[in-house]
């Protein structure tokens, strides 16, 4: 959830299915992401207004840099699902030595203990061995979804990783983010925000006018290169939108044209 962003850190918290940005935030360099979750929920909470039931189906997956006791107990007081990995390496070794079974996966090893620590709800507990420069280290994990195996959780818990892909990676290359900066703090943060409302309107963008299009594949850097930098017109009759006129001679012009009057009928007529 955070990245260094010019001496300061980036928290981000993503919708990955929608590739949308649920919330961000810039702190200074020193703030520890397990202190940026408290400000996360909340700023989640603010934007999707989840009601008890809702929450109960809202799983919070996050690495081991947020995986402290108190955040899980933070989350699980307020009725969300919980997937994610622990912070302490010395729980983690001490919970090592309690598997009576490891299963392995490519070249991990996977094993469920009972938990040995309360975080105020029930909780499975996995630890992961794997081998680092000949010796063995462990990490723990804890979940409060129901799995049919060790593998079906491995995955879940994997498959976070697609915000990292999706999101700060394509707003790095698409919309420039890692080259723009600003040497004021308040000034990072407003930058951020318009990265966050232009990466949520491609993302729009994209849900719905590029799906089953030759586009569809487009990643944020390609549509912003390929696509919206193509010259067009607009033509307005009475401050309504009647026309869209592309350059006929570029490449994608006539499927490009498709896509936008499909957005159009779609979200704005």
């Amino acid at each position: 959830m955070k990245k260094n962003v010019s001496g300061r850190q980036l928290a981000r918290v993503s919708a990955i299915d929608h590739q949308e940005t649920l919330w961000s935030e810039v702190f200074p360099g020193n703030r520890h992401t397990a202190k940026c979750l408290p400000d996360a929920l909340q700023g989640v909470q603010s934007s999707l207004e989840l009601d008890e039931k809702q929450r109960q189906r809202t799983v919070w997956r996050m690495d081991g840099g947020g995986g402290s006791d108190a955040n899980f107990r933070l989350l699980l007081q307020q009725g969300y699902q919980l997937h994610a990995k622990g912070s302490s390496s010395s729980r983690a070794s001490a919970l090592a030595k309690q598997v009576l079974r490891w299963d392995a996966y490519g070249d991990i090893w996977l094993g469920e203990v009972e938990p040995t620590f309360d975080v105020g709800r029930p909780i499975r507990v996995f630890v992961q061995r794997r081998l680092k420069k000949g010796r063995f280290v462990h990490s723990y994990f804890v979940s409060t979804l129901k799995l049919p195996s060790k593998m079906h959780f491995l995955t879940l818990y994997n498959d976070r990783g697609g915000a990292e892909t999706e999101q700060f990676r394509e707003d790095k290359s698409g919309l420039a983010m890692a080259v723009r900066r600003k040497r004021s703090l308040s000034g990072q943060k407003s930058y951020i925000l318009l990265t966050d409302l232009a990466h949520n309107l491609l993302a729009d963008f994209k849900r719905h006018a590029l799906a089953g299009s030759p586009f569809e594949g487009y990643g944020l850097k390609r549509i912003v290169r390929d696509l919206l930098c193509m010259p067009g017109l607009l033509v307005f009759n009475d401050q309504k939108l009647i026309r869209i006129e592309l350059l006929s001679q570029k490449q994608n012009a006539p499927d490009l044209l498709l896509c936008l009057e499909k957005y159009y009928s779609e979200r704005f007529a």
